[in-house]
């Protein structure tokens, strides 16, 4: 598959071959989908706890006496019924994240490049480097080219010019090879890749 390189002006600069086992494929929505479940589970902090019984602060004093006060009989004033006692069955402290094979994980960012190129929602821009941070003169940049939703992908090393400039743009986001990941590629419209980043990303799925 050959698509042209552009730059910020829209004006084609270049081609570039993009390999059909990677940019290629047919998507599948059932292995998109396990991707992104594992991959949102994956970030889950799993930081949520609450207090038992056992974990509330406080005697082990009798609420009030057994009998004669008009009020069923309470053994703890800390139990998970009363006022300021513990809770029951509430959530814990745990590890959220599933098990999910390399090579589907693999295969699920190879389909969601693909699915961007048979879209044709896969822009190959020449650099992102900017000579001087201007938010204003990218924002402009990106609305000719029709960009309002869009993540870049740079090489290894983004521009700090372009990171800089980017940063208060809604809707972009900017990530090197190394972070690309399929929730963020299916939750933007459109896809930027650099040259550079073009063969990295070919380098790492082909490793």
């Amino acid at each position: 598959m050959q698509v042209n390189i552009i730059n910020f002006d829209g004006k084609a600069v270049g081609k570039i071959d993009l390999q059909d086992s990677i940019f290629g494929l047919d998507a599948r929505a059932d292995i998109l989908h396990r991707v992104v479940t594992w991959q949102r589970a994956k970030s889950r902090a799993g930081t949520h706890a609450v207090k038992t019984v056992s974990d509330v602060a406080g005697s082990g004093k009798k609420a009030f006496k057994q009998k004669k006060t008009g009020n069923a009989r309470q053994g703890e004033r800390y139990n998970v019924h009363m006022r300021g006692g513990g809770v029951v069955h509430g959530p814990v402290v745990r590890d959220h994240s599933i098990d999910l094979p390399k090579k589907i994980r693999a295969l699920g960012l190879k389909m969601a490049l693909s699915s961007k190129a048979k879209e044709e929602s896969l822009v190959v821009v020449d650099s992102e480097k900017l000579t001087a941070a201007k938010t204003a003169t990218l924002a402009k940049q990106l609305k000719k080219l029709n960009l309002d939703s869009a993540l870049f992908v740079g090489a290894d090393v983004i521009d700090e010019n372009f990171k800089k400039s980017v940063a208060n743009i809604n809707n972009v986001d900017v990530l090197p090879t190394v972070g690309l990941n399929v929730l963020d590629v299916l939750k933007h419209d459109k896809l930027v890749l650099t040259a550079d980043a073009v063969k990295a990303i070919e380098a790492r799925l082909n490793a």
